[in-house]
C-alpha cells in the first residue's frame, strides 16, 4: 500500500510524541459509545520511549459510516506542541490486517505484538511515535464498525 492509500486526505499529520509508542493498559476498560453511523471508544493506551518508565495516556478510537473506509486515532492535546488534539486517519483495512501480520508501508504502520498487544507507528515530519494497545480492545473496535456500516 502507499503512503497515500495508507492515509487519505484530511488526517492531521503529528506524531502523538516524537519516538514515543503507546500500548494499552489493563487496569482501564475501553469506553464506547455507538450511534447508528458512528462509533467511538475511549482506550488507555502506553508510550514506549527510551525513558525506563512509561506513560499511558487516553486515546479515541472513532468511525463514522460517511467514512466506511477509514478509522481515526486521537491523542490528547497535551502530547501536541500545538496543544491541540492530534488525529490520524487511516484505512480500516490496515488496522485490522495489522491485528495479524506487520502491515503498511508509509506513515502508518501496525503488527501484533505477542498474543495481547498491537502496536500501531506513526510517522511524521516532527517524529516517529509508537503506541501499543491492547489488541483486545482493537478487534472490538472493528468489529463493532462493521456492526454500524451492516445497518446501514
Amino acid at each position: 500500500m502507499s503512503a497515500t492509500a495508507e492515509n487519505p486526505p484530511g488526517r492531521t499529520t503529528g506524531a502523538a510524541g516524537a519516538a514515543g509508542t503507546a500500548t494499552a493498559t489493563a487496569p482501564a476498560p475501553p469506553t464506547a459509545t455507538a450511534s447508528a453511523s458512528a462509533v467511538e471508544m475511549r482506550v488507555r493506551a502506553r508510550v514506549i520511549s527510551d525513558d525506563p518508565l512509561y506513560r499511558a495516556i487516553p486515546v479515541a478510537l472513532r468511525f463514522t459510516a460517511a467514512e466506511p473506509l477509514a478509522v481515526r486515532v486521537v491523542f490528547p492535546a497535551e502530547l501536541s506542541p500545538e496543544d491541540t488534539d492530534n488525529e490520524w486517519v487511516f484505512p480500516r483495512a490496515l488496522l485490522e490486517a495489522g491485528l495479524l501480520a506487520p502491515t503498511g508501508t508509509g506513515d502508518v504502520r501496525v503488527w501484533p505484538c505477542g498474543r495481547v498487544q498491537a502496536v500501531v507507528e506513526f510517522h511524521s515530519p516532527e517524529g516517529v511515535a509508537v503506541i501499543q494497545f491492547d489488541i483486545a480492545a482493537l478487534r472490538r473496535f472493528v468489529r463493532r464498525t462493521y456492526a454500524v456500516t451492516a445497518t446501514r
